[in-house]
């Protein structure tokens, strides 16, 4: 016995059908979550980058990245504020999500291995860096949905798991080396 497409029925077991569940109620959640994310990643990243946003500017994220003992602190800092704008802007548009996600991840393991120690909540807290790189791993893996430009590209078409997880470990590996060079 089949059952009407939309629903999930067993009149076999007597339980009464149900609604199978709404792919564009997935797909509207995860652009919420894409956008919400990925444009505050992308403006935090402009912040470091070009002082958008009442933000530092290079020369100021510079001297944090110095002062947090980082070598080549204008460096890491062009670093980090690529990776947060354009991983940002990857996840807001869906194009590329593993590797945007990734990107995101990678910066926020360094963002809360310097604000680590402070304690779970805000202001000095990591419970902000915490939930960025969660969200963004989540993302990587489970992929951006349907209303994404990932759509349009043959290997991201079909969100594939594998592909989260090489990109997270990626990120991870690239992370922790940076931090190894931290004094």
């Amino acid at each position: 016995m089949t059952s009407p497409l939309g629903t999930l029925a067993s009149a076999r077991l007597g339980t009464p059908a149900r609604q199978a569940p709404s792919l564009h109620g997935y797909d509207a959640g995860l652009l919420l979550l894409r956008l919400a994310l990925g444009l505050t990643m992308a403006a935090h990243g402009a912040q470091k980058l070009f002082g958008w946003f009442g933000g530092p500017g290079l020369d100021g994220t510079a001297q944090f990245f110095t002062m947090s003992g980082y070598p080549a602190g204008r460096t890491m800092a062009v670093v980090a504020g690529l990776s947060e704008t354009l991983g940002g802007l990857g996840l807001a548009a869906g194009l590329l999500t593993p590797l945007a996600g990734a990107a995101v991840v990678g910066t926020m393991i360094n963002a809360l291995a310097v604000k680590w120690g402070g304690g779970f909540f805000a202001p000095k807290g990591v419970e902000y860096e915490l939930l960025l790189t969660a969200g963004a791993a989540a993302l990587a893996l489970t992929g951006p949905g349907r209303c994404a430009l990932d759509r349009f590209l043959p290997g991201l078409r079909t969100p594939r798991p594998v592909h989260g997880v090489v990109a997270l470990l990626l990120g991870v590996v690239l992370a922790g080396g940076v931090l190894l060079v931290r004094k």
